[in-house]
């Protein structure tokens, strides 16, 4: 009578460029991680915790992965899933991953045009690549803030 929520909402940065890989079958797998921020107060002292996350993205993967690379903003909605194998050593090991419905960009960065926009995989239609959304960008080149100066 009652359904079970799997639901995950995140925005953060990736961590280090997407890999695209393809299965046997040849559909498109896009694997990247992103790291979000937590702060909280501690006595009187302010903390700052990081989690990573990792994210599979099947659907427009070949697109998105021409949009995206370390440091850019973005915004992942999805669910949760837990994939095992028995490793090398024959112990049993784990990986939880945030397998991706919808990807918005923040912020993009491809090629000369390093303006913000957005972008979802959810827009498009099945080998389909839809325009990214262009909006205005108001600061400077001066205030850009390249991903390759980025800590992570």
């Amino acid at each position: 009578m009652f359904g079970d929520i799997n639901r995950v909402t995140l925005m953060g940065n990736i961590t280090k460029d997407p890999d695209l890989r393809f299965t046997p079958g040849g559909a498109a797998v896009l694997n990247f991680s992103i790291a979000t921020n937590r702060n909280y107060k501690q006595g009187e002292e302010w903390k700052e915790e990081v989690a990573f996350h990792n994210i599979v993205c099947w659907r427009n993967a070949e697109s998105l992965a021409k949009r995206i690379k370390k440091g850019t903003r973005i915004y992942v909605e999805g669910r949760l899933q837990t994939r095992s194998w028995d490793g090398e050593d024959g112990k049993k090991q784990y990986k939880t991953e945030v397998v991706s419905d919808n990807v918005i960009l923040i912020a993009r960065y491809e090629g000369e045009g390093q303006g913000g926009g957005n972008y979802s995989t959810s827009e498009a239609n099945e080998g389909e690549v839809p325009a990214p959304k262009k909006q205005a960008n108001k600061k400077t080149e001066e205030t850009m803030i390249e991903p390759d100066d980025l800590p992570f």
